[in-house]
């Protein structure tokens, strides 16, 4: 699976082919395929893996705790997946842009569910005057397009801050905190 995940991130999943995984997993196309019949099979199996990975940061966040910490942390998670999975991250972006082939009822299902039950937490936060007035949902996905850059766009990111090694990612959270928690602060 390993093997699979470096060539379908890196190749996207019309460009990587069985031979490819096979050799990169060092094994032979024919053992490849007794345990996976094709390329599709492999890719889903990986998509299924990272889904539940992508949305435990999400599920973490607590309506009983403090709304600042709550949604910190969030962020801190978010980009702490993208320093340790930027692999993932880049394959599940290549899913999406593709249309979502394969997730698309994941998405419709068990993710939405998740970013509903999040919002309602974020508007109950609001209604208790603890947040700004705001789109929870655009919230989330603000968060997410941020945090997850610095996975998606890694080369970009060295590129204009040179390579700053770790310490990129934690530069990074000090700033979306505090670009997302002052802007949320109740007026």
């Amino acid at each position: 699976m390993d093997a699979a995940l470096e060539v379908f991130s890196r190749e996207g999943f019309r460009g990587a082919t069985i031979d490819q995984i096979a050799d990169a997993a060092e094994m032979s196309k024919p053992n490849l395929l007794y345990y996976f019949p094709g390329k599709e099979e492999i890719y889903r199996a990986l998509l299924d893996r990272l889904l539940e990975t992508w949305l435990a940061p999400l599920r973490e966040m607590d309506a009983g705790g403090e709304p600042r910490h709550e949604i910190r942390d969030y962020i801190r998670r978010k980009l702490e997946m993208a320093r340790d999975y930027p692999r993932e991250s880049r394959l599940f972006a290549g899913e999406i842009m593709r249309g979502a082939p394969l997730l698309g009822e994941a998405l419709k299902g068990p993710l939405k569910d998740l970013v509903d039950e999040k919002a309602a937490v974020i508007e109950g936060w609001i209604r208790q005057g603890r947040l700004a007035r705001h789109d929870p949902r655009h919230l989330i996905f603000a968060i997410w397009a941020t945090t997850q850059h610095y996975a998606d766009f890694d080369v970009q990111v060295r590129a204009v801050l040179g390579d700053e090694g770790e310490g990129r990612f934690s530069d990074a959270a000090r700033f979306l905190e505090r670009v997302f928690l002052d802007g949320l602060l109740p007026r």
